[in-house]
């Protein structure tokens, strides 16, 4: 019989969504509005297909492990940061990197908090090192209220502390100097910054702040802004003495020769990037404004958000079901949210173009007029 971790055994999964685009025909999903996953809903900059092409065509690389420290790379991310590269390690993503926190950081005997509702992948990876769990949780409008926070740190004296900002899926935002009130105030308390969707905020990231304490770590992506979910990259920004702690239990050959690649030609192209964050900004507040506009408003509420997603809350469950149901019959996919109880009447639809937006916002009218809901 084989013994697995007891541990294990009473985990609650992280509920993933539905990933029907993959049983889809290549030629075929261009129809597909996948608004579910927080992906960028464009390709990446084409200087990422032009290096990743110009790979390819090397005849000598695919027998052998990946380069395990890429200047160019470090470079490239120091310069889109304005960080040194003492305070920046790259990963195989954001995840894989708070895996490494995790096994760094918590334990046994080990207490997390979270904001929340948030991203429940973490809750999942801090539990399963043995770290027992406990919530801030925001109010029914998903209002950030620093001064509740700061009571429940002091209340529960985390180890760690999980900030998602923007977060998701509510689309709040903390501001640098908030963040700076918490680490300094809490200095035995490690706060963990996961700024996965900074770049679509239009507010200044709190990355300069590890210079100058040492319990504040940032994790960022190139899955969402950048358009390389599928390459699978995430870097740390931290204080130097933490990104060597976490170096020594690091892996340097997990992080692919192509995840390199592309994730250097995107980060040397980061105009690219603003541009197209530039214009899911736009299509966000429209999309805002029109949801909370007849005849939308009658039965959804959407919240400011400072990522690329907006989250909705339905006038009923009935309401949330009919919804789903009839954004799939029309080729688009969206997030069903039930990692907490405030979001039971809730789903959450990432934003891309303008265009693409307008197409969410007919079909949603349509519902309306053929009755639907």
């Amino acid at each position: 019989m084989i013994r697995v971790n007891p541990r294990l055994l009473n985990l609650k999964p992280y509920k993933v969504a539905s990933h029907k685009i993959w049983s889809v025909p290549a030629d075929e999903r261009g129809g597909i509005l996948k608004l579910d996953w927080n992906e960028a809903t464009v390709a990446p900059s084409p200087k990422v297909k032009e290096a990743l092409t110009k790979l390819i065509g090397e005849e000598d690389f695919l027998h052998l492990y990946p380069s395990t420290f890429n200047d160019a790379l470090m470079q490239a991310m120091s310069d889109y940061t304005g960080m040194p590269s003492e305070n920046l390690q790259y990963f195989g993503s954001s995840d894989a990197l708070h895996e490494y926190i995790s096994r760094a950081y918590l334990g046994e005997g080990r207490k997390v908090m979270v904001l929340w509702p948030s991203y429940d992948n973490f809750r999942l990876t801090a539990e399963s090192t043995g770290a027992s769990m406990c919530y801030s949780e925001m109010s029914r409008d998903f209002v950030f209220s620093p001064e509740k926070f700061a009571e429940d740190l002091a209340r529960e004296k985390p180890d760690m502390a999980y900030l998602c900002n923007p977060n998701n899926p509510t689309g709040t935002l903390i501001s640098r100097q908030t963040v700076e009130g918490f680490v300094k105030a809490f200095p035995e308390t490690v706060f963990l910054l996961d700024e996965a969707y900074i770049e679509f905020s239009g507010e200044a990231s709190s990355c300069p702040l590890v210079r100058a304490y040492d319990n504040l770590l940032v994790t960022r992506t190139l899955s969402k802004a950048f358009g390389l979910a599928n390459i699978r990259f995430g870097y740390l920004i931290a204080s130097a003495a933490n990104i060597q702690a976490i170096s020594r239990i690091r892996n340097p050959k997990n992080i692919t020769t192509f995840t390199q690649v592309a994730a250097t030609a995107a980060l040397e192209d980061a105009d690219y990037m603003r541009a197209y964050a530039e214009e899911v900004s736009r299509a966000r507040a429209l999309f805002v404004s029109e949801m909370n506009r007849a005849p939308l408003d009658r039965h959804f509420k959407a919240f400011p958000s400072y990522g690329n997603f907006v989250l909705i809350r339905c006038d009923a469950e009935k309401t949330k079901t009919a919804i789903l149901d009839w954004y799939e019959k029309h080729d688009i996919y969206v997030r069903n949210v039930s990692q907490s109880e405030s979001l039971k009447d809730c789903i959450r639809v990432s934003i891309g173009t303008r265009q693409q937006i307008e197409r969410v916002l007919a079909i949603t009218k349509l519902a309306i007029t053929d009755e639907i809901i």
